[in-house]
């Protein structure tokens, strides 16, 4: 391989936080119908219970700040100095591939989900049966030289450049971009964050309601920035409509 096609897979155009581009990107891939993304519009009771359900997964577009990085390092320093419990069940995929946030917040949303959301024959589903028993170095690095899937990923995130009317804008592969996607999932009872950048998943505790748990995480994202607005959530919900 040239060191040119290492350099083009090592980037990708960021994927916006899209619903519907996001749900046409995996039904394309092959993930059932019946199941979709939709906007959060708020945390609290009285939206959340507007959300379809069952919930199978939330993701939290957030921004990369100074506050967030020490924390989130001081997060991982805590769990490598006292372990934690990790659900063989949970599938996680490290991120090595710049601006592949996007995809990896979906993998991760579906990837611990195979056994509610059906997904046919086809790239996806390949990548899923391949990274099944490998680590997650080993994931990322079947990521790097999955070619249908970076074809697949480009075309949806270039597809979102024609959503303006939307407020939804697709930064250039080359823009520098401070936003990141992290998913909450719940496995075998417990609540997990599962964030590319991270070097393991973070078992958050007890999961009674994955969304209400989610949102509770998710204000604290906030709190810990609170004069910065760009949080986008996200559910992955059945099909509406």
């Amino acid at each position: 391989m040239s060191g040119t096609q290492r350099e083009k897979k090592s980037r990708w155009l960021p994927l916006e936080s899209n619903p519907q581009v996001m749900s046409d990107y995996i039904h394309k891939l092959g993930v059932s119908q019946d199941w979709a993304y939709t906007d959060v519009f708020g945390l609290d009771s009285e939206i959340l219970s507007m959300i379809p359900q069952p919930v199978k997964a939330v993701i939290l577009l957030f921004p990369i700040t100074d506050n967030y990085e020490r924390d989130s390092k001081e997060e991982v320093n805590k769990i490598q100095e006292i372990g934690q419990e990790v659900s063989p069940n949970v599938m996680f995929f490290k991120q090595t591939i710049s601006n592949a946030c996007g995809t990896i917040g979906l993998l991760h949303s579906l990837a611990s989900n195979t056994d509610a959301i059906p997904i046919d024959e086809g790239p996806l589903k390949r990548l899923l049966d391949i990274s099944k028993n490998l680590t997650s170095d080993e994931r990322a690095k079947v990521l790097e030289e999955d070619q249908e899937l970076a074809e697949a990923h480009k075309s949806s995130a270039s597809s979102g450049q024609t959503s303006a009317s939307l407020n939804y804008r697709t930064p250039s592969e080359d823009e520098v971009v401070n936003l990141h996607f992290a998913t909450f999932i719940e496995k075998d009872g417990s609540i997990y964050e599962l964030d590319g950048r991270k070097p393991f998943p973070i078992n958050h505790g007890p999961c009674k309601n994955l969304l209400e748990d989610s949102a509770r995480l998710i204000k604290k994202f906030m709190e810990r920035d609170p004069e910065n607005y760009q949080f986008t959530v996200i559910a992955l919900t059945p099909k509406q409509g």
